[in-house]
């Protein structure tokens, strides 16, 4: 499978746009049919709008929403249009939440057949932690509750450990490391307008900002083993 995790960075100002590129040309194709999956923004009309100014006018793709949720979800022809697409993205927002409509609905099953017959596989935030087997949310700073933590949220299993978006944005490094000392598993991190490319055969980092970069924590006696990766290194995983 191709996939591109996005660690963070605002779409509606086309800071990730040098990523984006990326994700686009992978493709091969002039007009590359985009699907953008919005469900755990809760199908946000002003991301969708974002998504619209830099898939299809800046990069030339044409693009199709998929909304799933009610009032107004249209949830007819799932499965043709997510196989119809030549690259699928998914937008960032609640990864709980939408990881348990995923499951309803069997989109994680439809996602798999995509990716298995060659659709580009990209996202954001929850867009990106959605293809790893695990990742490092803040679905629970959705509730009403003041206080919240971080939790391991269990995603589709594509890719096999855990990821962590916003690293450097949101400080989340001292969490990560809390969540890794009792699940101890490989992470990768990435930071605001950083990516990690899996191609099947290695990983990549791709970054839109000069100083941004992919980590990969690793579990080593003692303790964890952290390196840093920059644009167009080959990532170690």
């Amino acid at each position: 499978m191709k996939i591109i995790a996005i660690g963070g960075g605002k779409l509606a100002l086309q800071q990730t746009l040098a990523i984006d590129s990326v994700v686009v040309d992978l493709v091969g194709k002039k007009r590359p049919r985009a699907l953008f999956i919005p469900t755990a923004s809760g199908d946000d009309e002003e991301y969708e709008e974002s998504f619209r100014r830099t898939y299809a006018d800046q990069l030339g793709c044409k693009v199709d929403c998929l909304k799933l949720l009610y009032p107004g979800g249209d949830r007819s022809n799932l499965r043709k249009r997510i196989l119809a697409a030549d690259l699928i993205y998914v937008g960032g927002g609640n990864t709980l939440r939408m990881m348990k409509l995923w499951r309803k609905l069997g989109v994680d099953r439809m996602l798999r057949a995509a990716g298995n017959q060659g659709t580009v596989l990209a996202g954001l935030s929850a867009g990106a932690i959605c293809w790893h087997r695990w990742g490092h949310s803040d679905s629970m700073s959705f509730s009403s509750e003041e206080a919240w933590s971080y939790v391991r949220v269990r995603s589709l299993g594509f890719l096999p450990h855990l990821f962590c978006p916003h690293l450097d944005g949101e400080n989340r490094h001292e969490s990560l490391v809390e969540m890794l000392g009792r699940y101890r598993s490989l992470a990768v991190a990435c930071d605001n307008n950083a990516a990690i490319y899996y191609d099947g055969r290695q990983a990549t980092c791709i970054t839109s900002r000069t100083r941004a970069r992919t980590h990969v924590y690793r579990p080593v006696a003692g303790g964890l083993e952290i390196r840093k990766y920059r644009d167009g290194q080959t990532v170690e995983l």
